[in-house]
């Protein structure tokens, strides 16, 4: 079976796994390449530590090697001001997507209540335009637990997925790498809970007949 190149963009250093994290482990024990772009640095309380943003580095590395994917960059841009300068987005992330040239990527929602995320997936479909990237054959958004699902309740801003991973083999590796990211866990009911990870992956998979899943909404899918 030929092995994929696959690339999560993740705006910030934990989306990798609310999102896409039993997918993220079902391709690597599907012996395929993955890699992981990181967008933004992590603040707190709206400022930046350089100490602490080191650490969060470290929670990113532990997360890597739970759920053994190859490789994990970090564009160490503006957290919370992404979307003060679109190119500073578009031009590594162009310069990244031609030198790892992936067959599927996995970028977050469009509408998404962070304004990070929309930003960062406006950056990506000016850089994924096909006449631009004919060499991916598949793209999906992924939704964020804390973020896809607290936008106003508006029809423009509905996560309607129409693509599932069947993560049954993986809801535990996703939970054990999600608590390395001490910082950002919850207690339940917070959508950042372990707890509600476990929940939404039962829901996501009772919607499509498999136990747990992710949920994805299918933005190119090229049939061969």
């Amino acid at each position: 079976m030929r092995k994929e190149k696959i690339l999560i963009i993740a705006p910030h250093m934990d989306d990798e796994v609310l999102g896409c994290g039993g997918t993220i482990a079902k391709h690597v024990a599907n012996g395929d390449n993955l890699f992981v772009c990181f967008i933004a640095n992590r603040i707190y309380r709206h400022k930046f530590n350089k100490k602490k943003n080191e650490i969060e580095k470290e929670y990113v590395r532990k997360a890597k090697d739970i759920l053994g994917y190859k490789e994990a960059v970090f564009f160490d841009l503006s957290d919370e001001r992404l979307d003060a300068c679109l190119q500073d987005i578009i031009i590594p992330l162009e310069n990244y997507i031609s030198q790892v040239k992936p067959n599927t990527i996995y970028c977050p929602f469009q509408q998404d209540n962070n304004q990070d995320h929309r930003t960062v997936f406006s950056a990506a479909r000016v850089v994924l335009r096909a006449s631009a990237t004919a060499f991916i054959k598949n793209i999906f958004m992924y939704e964020v637990p804390s973020s896809t699902e607290q936008s106003p309740p508006l029809l423009e801003n509905a996560f309607l997925p129409n693509y599932y991973v069947n993560i049954a083999k993986y809801i535990d590796k996703k939970i054990k790498a999600f608590r390395c990211y001490r910082t950002e866990k919850r207690d339940y009911p917070h959508p950042r809970s372990e707890k509600a990870l476990k929940i939404l992956a039962n829901k996501r998979g009772i919607e499509i007949g498999f136990k747990y899943a992710e949920a994805f909404m299918i933005l190119r899918h090229k049939w061969c």
